[in-house]
């Protein structure tokens, strides 16, 4: 038996009749459930719902008639009108040098594969290895999904671009150290002048360093020059201490002295102008009355003097023992203290 003898049989039965029920469709029944499934086909085409972190672009045969906000809005069906959406107020990164494999409440990532997007070659000819992030914003959802081909791969071929021409005119040890809060800004400002110049709607938030680090066979060494880097950044701290010791303490001494002399010196001045008072008014009243006060001065200087002789001895030729004769200074205290009572 023949494989067409097998299937008529099967399709006829065992009395020549087909076993599967016939189902008579009129024309009228037919254009009915094609107009039906073209009315649900149009329905569910003539709505679109857009999200609140979007935007939505709509294209009439190709060209671009409306942007619409978030909410249920309605179009022309059958394909007529199409609505693109863009995340407008969402903010998107692109990660080089790694990827994000997992993010719950520690954040996994893997650099497999990815490895040649973070090696680069620095202006002094040291390779490193630089990973990082560029946050973005799509400000303009026409010129991001029209004016640039592939606008996703644009910016990162340009963020890897901007970030080699940096790195490549620094030092590697600028870029390990401390300049990399400023290569961040700079390729900030680069890529987002140029995606400015492709007039691609793109708003560059941040661009972030995350690990930047030499080749393993290098790092042995760049650990050393750390360590040096940590122990001169000691040594400067302990310097700075000690200056701020010792200059304040100097200072402190210098401002003593200062005004140790300008306290003598006042003293001195002060003591020349009372003896120069002293005199004018001895000459007043040596002009009023000079034998009076040539004789209380000749006293006075008397009496100063014999205060610093003490006692007075005589010794007489032969004899060992001596003859208090006077003792001025005894003499001149009692003199002095019967004249203050």
């Amino acid at each position: 038996m023949s494989l067409r003898d097998s299937i008529k049989s099967i399709s006829n039965g065992p009395d020549g009749e087909s076993p599967f029920p016939r189902i008579d469709i009129s024309r009228a029944q037919l254009l009915g459930a094609v107009l039906v499934l073209i009315a649900i086909w149009g329905a569910y085409t003539s709505f679109y719902t857009v999200q609140p972190e979007e935007r939505a672009v709509v294209k009439r045969f190709g060209a671009v008639v409306a942007q619409t906000d978030p909410g249920l809005h309605f179009m022309l069906p059958f394909g007529i009108d199409h609505a693109q959406r863009v995340p407008t107020e969402r903010v998107l990164k692109q990660e080089f040098g790694f990827r994000t494999t997992r993010v719950a409440a520690r954040t996994d990532y893997e650099t497999a594969g990815v490895e040649q997007e973070s090696m680069m070659l620095t202006g002094d000819l040291n390779i490193i290895k630089v990973e990082w992030v560029v946050q973005y914003r799509v400000a303009d959802p026409v010129k991001w999904l029209y004016r640039v081909r592939e606008a996703d791969q644009t910016l990162r071929d340009v963020s890897e671009s901007v970030m080699r021409q940096i790195v490549g005119n620094r030092l590697g040890s600028d870029v390990l150290t401390i300049g990399r809060v400023e290569i961040a800004a700079q390729a900030r400002d680069q890529l987002q002048a140029i995606m400015d110049s492709y007039s691609s709607g793109a708003s560059i938030i941040t661009v972030e360093l995350q690990d930047v680090l030499p080749t393993k066979r290098v790092q042995p060494a760049f650990n050393e020059v750390n360590i040096a880097r940590q122990e001169q950044e000691r040594m400067i701290n302990e310097a700075e201490k000690r200056k701020n010791q010792v200059i304040p303490r100097a200072r402190g001494q210098a401002n003593q002295v200062v005004a140790e002399a300008q306290g003598y010196a006042a003293a001195r001045v002060n003591h020349a102008h009372g003896e120069a008072s002293r005199f004018n008014s001895i000459l007043t009243e040596y002009q009023q009355a000079p034998d009076v006060t040539r004789r209380r001065m000749y006293l006075e200087m008397v009496n100063e003097t014999l205060a610093k002789a003490g006692q007075v001895l005589v010794v007489q030729e032969g004899q060992q023992t001596p003859l208090p004769v006077l003792d001025v200074g005894l003499a001149t205290r009692a003199t002095s203290k019967v004249a203050a009572q």
